[in-house]
């Protein structure tokens, strides 16, 4: 509930255009992330974003959720997102990397989902995401994870 009155209020703001959220080990869970992430959308001058919302019981919903609304923020440029030791899994690192890839003006991505459980198959859809990132020119990956199975080329 507060993540969403939080994010109602950032939605009246529609002139930020620099913001730094630390709701780290808030217990936002997928509903919260996902309402934070669609008040930005009205937030429509953002260029610099740096949300930490690690340790906050995040799923693949909230993950995906939240990246679908960032995709939105058609001027952000440089983003740092800290989602980790949630649980998005798979879906949700493959998901938020489809959704990132929309963001046309991004050019620097800092990321970290260590101990999120995304395994290989969330590493490689998440890859190849953000190789549709045209125009990312920094990129920085945390992705500390209890077991990553490499199967060849």
């Amino acid at each position: 509930m507060g993540a969403s009155c939080l994010g109602s209020c950032l939605a009246n703001c529609i002139n930020l255009s620099n913001l730094r959220l630390d709701l780290r080990k808030n217990k936002i869970g997928d509903e919260g992330a996902s309402d934070l992430g669609s008040s930005l959308v009205n937030c429509i001058n953002l260029l610099n974003l740096r949300l930490n919302l690690g340790e906050n019981k995040i799923g693949a919903m909230g993950a995906s959720g939240l990246g679908s609304s960032l995709a939105s923020c058609i001027n952000l440029s440089n983003l740092r997102l800290d989602l980790g030791e949630n649980k998005i899994g798979a879906m949700g690192a493959s998901g938020l990397g489809s959704c990132l890839a929309n963001c046309i003006n991004l050019s620097n991505l800092t990321l970290n989902l260590y101990l999120n459980q995304i395994g290989d198959e969330g590493a490689s859809g998440l890859g190849s995401g953000l190789a549709n990132c045209i125009n990312l020119s920094k990129l920085t990956l945390y992705l500390q994870q209890k077991l990553f199975i490499y199967s060849g080329m």
